[in-house]
């Protein structure tokens, strides 16, 4: 993930700080060291290292955080709000046009990711009540218009494109378009290069001109850090741009560019692509993605995930089996793919505080998905009761599974402890119950 080589580094700093009790300027100045080189590590500006290190500093060295009786959860604070600071403190939104349709008009070098973010966020504006018309640009890429449509019609929103015709004319044809058949916004995937040009920037700067864009957003590969922040210099010198967009950000990314683009250009980074499917996007907040540069975890993106594959309906039913005690394996199935379409489980402990603490947990990339398998291998009759599994139906199960009845009686052994346990924990006194259980027991819930 994104910041982990930081995220690490710097949590390594707290912790030295904590161990110190009370602290003076020069252990101060020794974590600002540290933490400047894995700033540098992290592929952010000199310039932009240079100027946070030296605010932090001149915050952290005064007599009420020294003096204080736990400097270093001060230095933590100081330290989060400058990241805030950095990264542009508020969470920015599309400015959007009360007055016809919205028009956003997408740039960024070729191989930024361009067409499929700038249809994920065509596609979260959809999803958010909006409705949006997609408008193929780029003239010149093999296969762009082709790539654009794919996209689209996955997401089932419309494309205007009119094959290699003058991308001026066709973003004013578009825009019209959307005028006259009740489109409330544009999203304009123009052309890109593999390094900026005149020519590019020329056409860029007629379309603007042309259809007079609510918002020019530049998408940058985040794994590319200071190529990518020089790039959007260069485009907000020639275009002065609204916004940024960072993709990637869910690989291996060292951070430099989400940590500089900010400062560079004076432009707030919106929204961040983070991951591979049209439905992996994110509005950018800046004080979760400090919080989890600095180890604590973003507790709030998480439970905006969990809320969107939360069933409200199948939740109270839920509670129901689980408190009468007739929570079947079908049941169990239903969590787990609710489970699943909040990410990886990388993700989500990523997400929780302390979650740096915790990258040296393994788990198991295949365990759930031979949980999955053992289950749907098994008659509905036997998902809804598993005590009539006998040793000729096991046997049945692990063939079709590809498994072996081992492992479905493993499973099987720990679904039943499982609803033992939850039956211990529907009745009165149950904190008290796992208090004197201490905590799980190591139990080990199937499928993790």
């Amino acid at each position: 993930m994104a910041f982990e080589g930081l995220t690490e580094k710097i949590s390594s700093t707290f912790k030295k700080l904590r161990g110190k009790g009370r602290l003076k300027e020069a252990d101060v100045k020794e974590a600002m060291r540290d933490i400047r080189m894995a700033l540098l590590e992290a592929d952010v500006s000199y310039k932009v290292v240079k100027d946070f290190t030296k605010s932090v500093t001149e915050r952290c060295v005064g007599a009420d955080v020294l003096e204080s009786l736990t400097p270093a959860q001060m230095i933590v604070k100081i330290v989060n709000e400058e990241l805030c600071k950095l990264m542009g403190n508020e969470t920015k939104h599309l400015n959007i046009n009360p007055n016809g349709p919205t028009v956003v008009m997408l740039v960024g070098l070729q191989g930024a990711g361009k067409t499929t973010n700038g249809s994920k966020l065509a596609g979260l504006m959809k999803r958010q009540g909006r409705n949006p018309l997609l408008v193929a640009c780029d003239v010149y890429r093999p296969a762009a218009i082709q790539q654009l449509k794919v996209c689209g019609e996955k997401l089932g929103i419309p494309v205007f494109e009119k094959g290699t015709q003058d991308p001026v004319v066709t973003a004013k044809e578009a825009v019209l378009y959307a005028r006259q058949r009740g489109y409330d916004m544009v999203f304009l995937d123009t052309a890109g290069r593999l390094h900026v040009d005149e020519a590019l920037m020329e056409e860029l700067k007629n379309i603007k001109a042309a259809v007079k864009p609510n918002e020019i957003m530049l998408v940058v590969d985040a794994m590319t850090g200071q190529d990518a922040v020089n790039a959007a210099q260069t485009f907000n010198e020639w275009l002065d741009i609204d916004s940024v967009m960072l993709s990637k950000l869910d690989g291996d990314a060292r951070g430099g560019a989400a940590l500089s683009v900010k400062a560079v250009t004076g432009k707030p980074i919106k929204f961040a692509g983070v991951g591979e499917k049209l439905e992996d996007i994110e509005v950018f907040h800046p004080d979760r993605m400090a919080s989890r540069i600095l180890g604590m975890g973003d507790v709030l993106s998480l439970i905006e995930k969990a809320e969107k594959a939360y069933d409200a309906k199948q939740a109270a039913k839920m509670e129901e089996k689980m408190r009468t005690n007739r929570f079947t394996l079908q049941d169990f199935y239903d969590q787990m793919v609710q489970l699943k379409s909040m990410g990886s489980m990388e993700d989500i402990l990523a997400q929780m505080p302390g979650g740096a603490s915790m990258k040296d947990i393994k788990l198991d990339p295949k365990a759930m998905a031979h949980t999955e398998a053992i289950i749907l291998s098994m008659t509905p009759k036997e998902r809804e009761n598993p005590s009539i599994i006998g040793a000729s139906r096991k046997k049945r199960i692990a063939a079709g599974c590809g498994l072996r009845v081992e492992d479905v009686n493993k499973l099987l052994k720990s679904f039943e402890q499982m609803k033992k346990l939850m039956k211990q924990f529907s009745s009165p006194g149950a904190a008290k119950k796992l208090k004197r259980m201490g905590g799980f027991g190591g139990m080990r819930f199937p499928g993790f």
